[in-house]
């Protein structure tokens, strides 16, 4: 003789649905994970990952030059197209053309493991590789140089900052509160 227990309906749904959730939070903490990337260390946006074939030919606070300037030693057009490479593991916060002297513009927020947050942002680009939201790691390609649309000869624009969110601002400036000196930072930061 076999018996046979039977929860009633209304219980098999509610044990169902606390499964489903319990698995829900699962797959939702093993995204976080898998997303998520503290960075371990900096690299260059250029020539990965010490700038190999490039140099900067305008620095941080040249002429109140708020970033660098990295150009292919080929000089003129020759890194148009050339691909830029994230400084380090961070998420995209913005990813748009925004026209004028900025063309095509990528900003990334990263999270040090001291708790502290930057920012790097990359300008005049050719084309965006990446979205708004998803997080990169170290060394992905996220664009390509450009020329912001025909305003300038090929080159990429590279900002650091220690304060997010800042408009994108003019480029040049006497003042640099929030702006990091990149070449300093990344090689400080390795």
């Amino acid at each position: 003789m076999l018996f046979f227990q039977c929860k009633k309906e209304g219980q098999l749904a509610i044990d169902a649905t606390k499964q489903e959730a319990k698995e829900d939070v699962v797959k939702l903490k093993k995204k976080v994970l898998d997303t998520f990337k503290i960075t371990n260390g900096y690299d260059f946006p250029v020539g990965k990952p010490d700038a190999k074939r490039y140099y900067n030919a305008q620095g941080f606070q040249e002429n109140y030059h708020l970033g660098d300037d990295w150009n292919g030693v080929g000089g003129g057009n020759t890194d148009l197209g050339d691909p830029i490479y994230a400084i380090a593991n961070g998420y995209v916060s913005f990813a748009e053309d925004i026209e004028g002297g900025w063309g095509k513009v990528i900003r990334m927020v990263h999270h040090n493991p001291d708790k502290s947050k930057t920012e790097s942002l990359y300008a005049h680009c050719s084309s965006i590789l990446v979205s708004e939201g998803q997080y990169i790691v170290k060394g992905t390609i996220i664009g390509t140089i450009g020329t912001a649309d025909g305003a300038y000869l090929a080159h990429l624009h590279l900002e650091i900052r220690d304060v997010l969110n800042l408009p994108i601002g003019p480029g040049y400036s006497e003042e640099t509160e929030g702006y990091l000196n990149p070449t300093d930072y990344i090689n400080n930061n390795r």
